[in-house]
């Protein structure tokens, strides 16, 4: 009798032994969760916001005028599975004095609904050291994907009196950048594996006090150009950026030099995601 239980003792710790093997074996195999933060560092040979050059300002009262201009970036981004995200991006820049860096920070909710993804945030572009840059942004996108390529149509309204050194107490004008908005048409298209192609126009329409008692004009800005993915994160992408009424934009340094910000550049990326 003692012998039959303890046989039977032995298979019931043996059947059990196999069931945990398997177990430890499927969670093995089982690939880990993609964390819900990541972060980018970009190495680009020139950084243009809405068409416009952010490097800029030379030595003496001059300006850049070339086409190469690198920048450094990088940010992080925290996605809940929510659709809940915030996030930080930052450059190197040059436009206004005493400032070098601009910090982005932002926060926002996407979701699906209408056979549409949908994306609504806000936005804070800071430049410490010359706070009359700082501009608060609220925005909204849709976008739609189909075989013949994404879309994505995105608008961004300025709720902030001050806007990029236009308007704005801080910019001493006496000014408002609210209401000024920017509406941007964004397309990509897989034609091969891992090559995307890239196209996005947009158009900038200043608040009227900007309009009325400045030289800025309204205009458009484009993007156009194509993205490898090397895979493991890495990509390298090359477009051609510009934006018209750049004659609206232009400043002429003391060397007699003319810098158009808004002069079409090619402009070659280098990505790294982790």
């Amino acid at each position: 009798m003692m012998h039959r239980k303890s046989a039977l003792a032995l298979a019931i710790l043996a059947a059990g032994l196999t069931v945990s093997n398997a177990a430890l074996a499927q969670a093995a195999a089982a690939p880990a969760e993609a964390s819900p933060i990541t972060a980018n560092v970009t190495l680009t040979t020139n950084y243009k916001f809405r068409g416009q050059d952010q490097d800029v300002l030379g030595s003496n009262g001059n300006f850049k005028t070339s086409a190469v201009k690198p920048a450094l970036q990088g940010g992080f981004d925290y996605a809940h599975e929510s659709g809940f995200y915030i996030g930080n991006w930052n450059s190197s820049v040059n436009w206004m004095d005493g400032n070098s860096i601009e910090m982005d920070v932002y926060g926002g909710y996407k979701f699906k609904a209408g056979g549409l993804d949908w994306d609504v945030g806000t936005l804070g572009y800071i430049y410490p050291g010359a706070t009359q840059g700082n501009t608060w942004e609220i925005y909204g996108s849709g976008s739609y994907a189909s075989a013949f390529g994404a879309f994505t149509l995105k608008y961004s309204h300025t709720v902030s009196d001050d806007y990029f050194n236009w308007a704005g107490a801080k910019a001493g004008s006496g000014l408002s950048g609210r209401n000024t908005g920017y509406l941007n048409l964004g397309y990509a298209y897989e034609v091969v594996p891992k090559l995307t192609l890239k196209a996005a126009v947009g158009y900038t329409f200043f608040a009227s006090d900007i309009k009325d008692n400045t030289v800025a004009q309204n205009y458009y800005d484009y993007n156009v150009g194509a993205s490898y993915d090397f895979g493991g994160g890495l990509s390298l992408g090359g477009y051609v950026q510009g934006a018209n009424k750049g004659s609206a934009f232009e400043v002429t340094g003391a060397d007699g030099k003319t810098l158009n910000p808004n002069k079409a550049r090619f402009i070659v990326a280098l990505t790294k995601t982790l």
